[in-house]
């Protein structure tokens, strides 16, 4: 049981000014200003990982938070200024943890990696700084202001992406936060309004609200928006056929396609998957991916060659794809000699993965989109 009788009193400076609003207003002539809350938080009753303070602002949220988990309470960390915001995670950390953290959070763009926090959106600190406290912070996190200063469609998604990998890590999250809209998101296991004065255990965890997204046939300068984002290069080919994926008409995820043509056996192949940062860590990358895979599978074979470790773990689970070369590092990729001399050499000494597309094919959308 987590109970707390607080009080905050400030003095009162009868200025000419005060003493003018105090008559303004029918105020009574006081010199000390006082709020008083008690609280009473049942959390040792049952094991939880998330749980939400949320209100207006001046309900106290803040206040209570700071004196009810003292230690834990993140307010910004110290950030190299010039070095790539790796190096700011504890030196205990290897590369690959790091990157994995940053990766389920919701932030799965190397490129990004490599710049210094103060250059990055601020949806992308925000990301990067919850990985950091769950990163330093071995069990209880709590954070104010949550998702605060970012865009509400990018804030859901956030929320979401977060609480995947707190219960994935079984650490504790509190979210301090003035926005009710990520309630079904974040999926507490408990909200706490003081506003209200009320508590609620949440019984049962929903699954998250569903993301609609609309796909559409682009011009391949659309990649201009998407290319800082690939963790290979910012090639591509004058050949390919791109898509879009948007989210409440926010352009959220690019992926674009290349024609094999093999002799016996010809195919298509996935060129480029990027999903903006400000989208990541809820699978819409993986959904274009495999939209666009099963529009051309109507046609022939479609594959694909990843060297993204979120994106060969999702394959490798899934039962839409079939893997045909484990992780491996390869000298070159065979193809396309001809026309795609820059591309022939991007995958040597990394380590990547091939599938091939085994789910349904969408004939009736191949056509809507001309592609049969």
């Amino acid at each position: 049981m987590s109970r707390l009788d607080l009080i905050r009193e400030s003095p009162i400076v009868r200025t000419p000014r005060v003493m003018q609003l105090e008559g303004m207003f029918g105020l009574a002539a006081e010199t000390r200003s006082r709020e008083q809350w008690s609280v009473e938080l049942p959390l040792s009753e049952r094991p939880w990982n998330i749980g939400l303070i949320v209100g207006p602002s001046g309900c106290g949220k803040t206040t209570i938070a700071r004196e009810l988990f003292q230690d834990q309470f993140v307010d910004d960390f110290d950030w190299p200024s010039e070095k790539c915001i790796i190096d700011g995670f504890p030196q205990k950390m290897g590369i690959k943890e790091i990157t994995s953290l940053l990766s389920s959070v919701g932030f799965s763009s190397p490129p990004g990696w490599l710049r210094p926090y103060h250059v990055l959106s601020n949806g992308e600190q925000f990301r990067v700084r919850m990985a950091r406290a769950l990163a330093e912070l071995s069990q209880l996190v709590v954070i104010d202001e949550f998702t605060s200063v970012i865009d509400r469609t990018i804030a859901r998604t956030g929320s979401c992406a977060i609480a995947k990998t707190v219960r994935r890590r079984d650490q504790q999250l509190v979210a301090v936060a003035c926005h009710y809209d990520i309630i079904d998101w974040l999926n507490p296991d408990w909200i706490y309004q003081p506003a209200l004065d009320d508590f609620q255990w949440r019984c049962e965890r929903q699954s998250r609200p569903s993301i609609s997204l609309r796909i559409v046939n682009v011009h391949r300068d659309a990649w201009h928006l998407f290319r800082k984002h690939h963790y290979l290069d910012a090639s591509l080919h004058q050949a390919a056929n791109c898509f879009v994926a948007l989210v409440e008409e926010q352009p959220a995820a690019f992926t674009a396609v290349m024609y094999f043509p093999h002799p016996k056996s010809p195919s298509y192949r996935e060129h480029r998957t990027v999903c903006l940062p400000d989208f990541q860590g809820v699978g819409i990358g993986n959904a274009l991916s495999e939209y666009v895979a099963s529009l051309y599978s109507c046609k022939h074979s479609y594959t694909s060659v990843t060297g993204h470790p979120a994106m060969i773990r999702h394959r490798a689970r899934s039962p839409l794809w079939k893997m045909t070369r484990r992780p491996s590092t390869v000298q070159r990729q065979t193809g396309f000699e001809k026309q795609r001399k820059q591309v022939i050499t991007s995958s040597r000494g990394r380590l990547t993965a091939s599938f091939q597309y085994i789910g349904p094919s969408r004939q009736r959308d191949a056509q809507r989109f001309g592609l049969i």
